[in-house]
């Protein structure tokens, strides 16, 4: 088959959906679900949500794919992308993206409640819009302001619960929102090149790798702070708090530990850590939800 033939096989549309991104966010969204109740929510309204939240994401992702496919076909790392690959055409992939987001609405609206449908929708136009056709390109903060977009998924789940913004929800938007910028940045140190060569202004490329590796660590410490509020306003116990701690002296520690070794391999191994870090992290609080042990 030419590479210029669209190619309409599942795996391809499947790729556009970032599966591995969706799955994280996903998962931080039922949390949000979980800890909104005190004991286990209506599993239809569960249901509904994960996949309105899912069917958003992944249309946001497609997007997102549409829009970077110039600058994915000059990078390694995204190079075999559908769009750059030619194994689907830009008609093909908005086409995608339209139905998922028009898809996810409607179940959103008429399934869960008005409330979780608009902030999902503007969480996908800030991240597929504002984001990746501004923000990405405008300043090297990008990842800093375009975070509020994808630090939303557990207020989405509590809210499709609750149908109510709760203090505690924004708690744990902000805990993802602090948490985004040293877990991106330490890809963007290993990928600088890559990000140089298509005029993406990412915090290495403008400002450089020592003050990259200073701001990682300063937002690490911040981190750590923010990641002992739930435990402090209450809404966490003694089984969090266990946690956190240990995984926030941890992900410290990479970070004075890519100050001093100062190799991409450091940058990479921090980048790996934290995404295992914020899958545990929010483990733990759904884990002390339902075993809450105080003092």
């Amino acid at each position: 088959m030419s590479s210029q033939t669209p190619d309409i096989s599942w795996k391809n549309y499947l790729t556009l959906c970032k599966p591995n991104v969706v799955l994280e966010m996903l998962f931080t969204a039922v949390v949000g679900m979980l800890l909104a109740v005190p004991g286990m929510p209506p599993l239809a309204t569960v249901f509904y949500s994960t996949l309105g939240i899912a069917l958003a994401a992944s249309s946001a992702a497609a997007i997102n794919h549409f829009i970077d496919r110039k600058a994915d076909a000059q990078m390694t790392r995204t190079e075999n992308r559908p769009l750059p690959k030619g194994n689907l055409t830009a008609t093909n992939v908005m086409a995608f993206a339209v139905v998922l987001g028009v898809s996810s609405m409607l179940i959103l609206v008429f399934l869960v409640n008005t409330l979780t449908a608009i902030l999902t929708f503007l969480s996908l136009f800030g991240y597929a819009i504002v984001y990746t056709l501004y923000l990405k390109r405008a300043t090297p903060q990008n990842i800093v302001i375009g975070g509020a977009f994808g630090a939303t998924p557990p207020l989405l789940g509590w809210c499709a619960m609750t149908d109510s913004i709760h203090p505690y929800a924004l708690l744990l938007v902000l805990i993802i929102f602090v948490w985004t910028p040293p877990h991106f940045w330490a890809l963007a140190i290993a990928r600088r090149e890559e990000y140089a060569k298509v005029n993406i202004p990412m915090l290495p490329v403008t400002h450089g790798v020592e003050f990259t590796r200073l701001q990682i660590l300063l937002y690490t410490v911040l981190l750590f702070i923010v990641t002992v509020l739930p435990y402090l306003t209450g809404m966490s116990g003694l089984i969090y708090l266990g946690t956190a701690v240990p995984l926030g002296v941890f992900f410290i520690y990479l970070a004075v530990l890519m100050m001093r070794t100062k190799d991409n391999k450091t940058a990479m191994k921090t980048f790996a850590y934290s995404i295992v870090y914020i899958t545990i992290l929010f483990a733990a609080l759904l884990i002390d939800h339902y075993f809450l042990l105080t003092l």
